[in-house]
């Protein structure tokens, strides 16, 4: 029990240090914090989120760059781009995501743009649910109910595929948690904090396995919904404002 009691003091006072306006410049959501419209911020995150690949640095640069194609005004590109508009847009590339991709998503965003006011409801879950499992499911099928490029699916993962789904638990994290410390928006109200799964990127699966958070021996989903589990238990109704602490632990401190 004191074990229990330290380990959560210990998080805590991390999350603390690390769930603070410094954090932002370096990271992803430093992308939909150029905005303020809640449109912008939303579309500006989702691109961000998906891209999160790779050295922070580069992640941040090429979302920039992104918006710039965009007039840094994504909703409205969103909304009412030309074929002039989107050929500005074949020349970007980051990762395995290429303009093939991006076109896509720029159709696919429209398209939901135009009979829904926010994103949100695109990923609702009923408040009955545990987590937000069935509405990332129902997102995928949304995003993908139009004709697409094959390619494209493997951006946008879902529990359905056993993936830990990371980038968009992350981007959910960014939407539903409000705590005003100024890093996570907080926009979105009708998704609960205590529904949110822990994003299970390689530095907090190795800093979780150590804190002996993870028992599982792989890394997909279920691993995934173990981790929130036993954050939980120190926190059961925002168990994920500790995603500060094992990622500030494994990036900033470099515990392997």
């Amino acid at each position: 029990m004191k074990q229990a009691e330290d380990l959560k003091e210990f998080l805590d006072q991390k999350t603390e240090q690390y769930n603070r306006p410094g954090f932002i410049e370096n990271d992803p959501i430093s992308i939909p914090h150029l905005f303020k419209k809640k449109q912008d911020i939303e579309i500006a995150g989702f691109f961000a989120a998906t891209l999160a690949w790779g050295q922070r640095k580069t992640i941040v640069r090429k979302c920039k760059e992104l918006m710039t194609l965009m007039d840094s005004d994504p909703h409205e590109f969103i909304l009412h781009h030309t074929e002039k508009d989107l050929k500005r847009l074949l020349d970007f590339k980051h990762r395995t995501f290429n303009a093939t991709d991006l076109l896509y998503f720029v159709e696919s965003l429209r398209h939901y743009y135009i009979e829904y006011d926010s994103l949100e409801s695109a990923f609702y879950s009923s408040p009955k649910d545990e987590t937000v499992e069935r509405g990332l499911i129902k997102f995928h099928n949304k995003f993908f109910e139009l004709d697409h490029p094959h390619r494209t699916r493997k951006h946008i993962a879902t529990p359905e595929r056993k993936s830990t789904c990371k980038r968009l638990v992350m981007y959910l994290r960014w939407m539903v948690r409000q705590d005003n410390k100024g890093v996570d928006f907080g926009i979105w109200k009708k998704i609960s904090p205590r529904q949110l799964v822990c994003p299970c990127d390689l530095h907090v699966d190795r800093v979780a396995r150590k804190l002996k958070l993870i028992k599982r021996k792989q890394t997909d989903w279920q691993t995934a919904l173990e981790l929130t589990r036993n954050l939980k238990k120190f926190d059961p109704d925002d168990p994920v404002k500790y995603d500060f602490a094992l990622f500030g632990l494994g990036i900033e401190e470099g515990w392997k």
